[in-house]
């Protein structure tokens, strides 16, 4: 039985990440159930568990005898782990800007890593108001392997690093982070449009793939006043 949960749980991962990064779009209907029984090779019950997972983390609503919906139509700043999310104004439109996308070499990263190349991808992005006012600015690294390799010059579908990871394979199993506050230096509130000294939080968080490998490492500087954590343990959890 605990390798069962922790199989519909791993499901419903992968399917989250997928919703999330747009490949299943707000109103679309997931795949029938056999196609995703065959997909996972679990068995209708898995999945169904799975499933209801998703349904409960409000990704999707399933109707009986036609299928599971799309009902995700957010746009939340990290939209892989799901408990990191944007508390930005009502009505506010947060812009994105990309500040850099190329490969670049960088062996300290790859030693903490535990990482033989030193070749990441490197995509800096910071997300404004209106007004151009920074309330993020997050720092991905990405092993620059495989498929992934050649990234930059090819670029990205829709924008979306989270959807170029999941065509390539490299889909997030899990996830290790850790959150502290620190002043921004004149460099980073330059580019957030804010004072030197302002706190922000900083989540560094590193992903990885079911067999341990790293899928990326992301720097984020986050603005307090919009952001909040959510922190759920399961039963004799502590914190």
């Amino acid at each position: 039985m605990p390798g069962q949960v922790h199989k519909h749980h791993r499901i419903a991962r992968v399917l989250a990440d997928e919703i999330r990064a747009g490949v299943h779009t707000d109103g679309s209907r997931l795949p029938g159930e056999h196609a995703l029984t065959q997909r996972f090779g679990v068995s209708r019950t898995t999945l169904r568990q799975a499933l209801q997972v998703l349904g409960d983390e409000g990704l999707i609503a399933t109707h009986a005898g036609i299928g599971s919906f799309v009902t995700f139509e957010g746009t939340p700043l990290d939209n892989r782990l799901g408990w990191t999310r944007a508390l930005a104004e009502q009505g506010t439109v947060l812009t994105t800007e990309t500040l850099r996308f190329e490969t670049v070499t960088d062996p300290e990263l790859a030693a903490e890593l535990g990482l033989t190349s030193s070749a990441f991808i490197a995509l800096d992005r910071v997300r404004r108001r209106s007004d151009g006012q920074g309330v993020s600015l997050e720092h991905s690294r990405v092993p620059a392997t495989g498929e992934l390799a050649g990234l930059p010059e090819r670029g990205l579908d829709g924008g979306s690093l989270s959807r170029a990871l999941i065509a390539a394979g490299r889909i997030s199993d899990t996830g290790d982070g850790v959150v502290s506050v620190r002043g921004l230096d004149a460099a980073e509130a330059a580019v957030l449009h804010r004072s030197p000294g302002e706190s922000f939080l900083r989540l560094a968080q590193v992903y990885r793939a079911a067999d341990g490998s790293v899928v990326e490492q992301v720097t984020s500087l986050l603005d307090p006043v919009r952001f909040e954590l959510h922190v759920r343990s399961g039963r004799g959890g502590r914190l």
